[in-house]
């Protein structure tokens, strides 16, 4: 009988990543392992489906990685660019046209690998630094965003699994 493999927190630690932020690594690898394994396998019309008029897969799958992008960057210390807030808008009007479920799946991966870049290089003595969010400046601190990112795209990443489910995927 084989044993299903163990969450990413019980894995140990992940190369590179300081022992503070493990938790955020660990949970955007179990994030990216479920779009993996219930985005791929997805049409086109199932990525772009409503059921009971939720969000579609598709949406939440750019929001997730449009969100972690963002956030990310606040916690760098830096405002949104042009592009990112092109991106921001784009999301609320999602056209699903022309993605595959592999697709979009790399799509996410290739964000969690850049989130774990970013988390590689982030001090452990920054973790406190006081960062602004939005146009309003509020105050977070680097380890506020992180967190906040991980847990965001948890909460998408669940709504990616129920969604896909109702719309056919194993």
């Amino acid at each position: 009988m084989t044993t299903p493999q163990q969450p990413a927190w019980l894995r140990g630690p992940i190369e590179g990543i300081p022992s503070l932020l493990q938790p955020v690594a660990h949970a955007l690898v179990d994030a990216d392992e479920d779009v993996q394994k219930f985005v791929t396998p997805l049409s086109l019309d199932q990525i772009a489906a409503r059921p009971g008029k939720v969000a579609s897969v598709g949406y939440h799958v750019k929001h997730a990685m449009g969100s972690l992008d963002r956030l990310f960057t606040y916690a760098r210390g830096e405002s949104l660019n042009e592009s990112q807030m092109k991106t921001l808008l784009s999301e609320k009007t999602f056209d699903a046209s022309g993605l595959t479920g592999n697709a979009l799946a790399a799509e996410f991966s290739a964000a969690v690998a850049r989130a774990h870049a970013q988390l590689r290089a982030t001090p452990e003595s920054e973790l406190l630094t006081t960062r602004f969010v939005g146009r309003a400046k509020l105050p977070a601190t680097t380890i506020g965003l992180l967190v906040h990112a991980a847990e965001h795209t948890a909460r998408h990443v669940g709504q990616i699994v129920t969604t896909a489910k109702l719309v056919g995927a194993e």
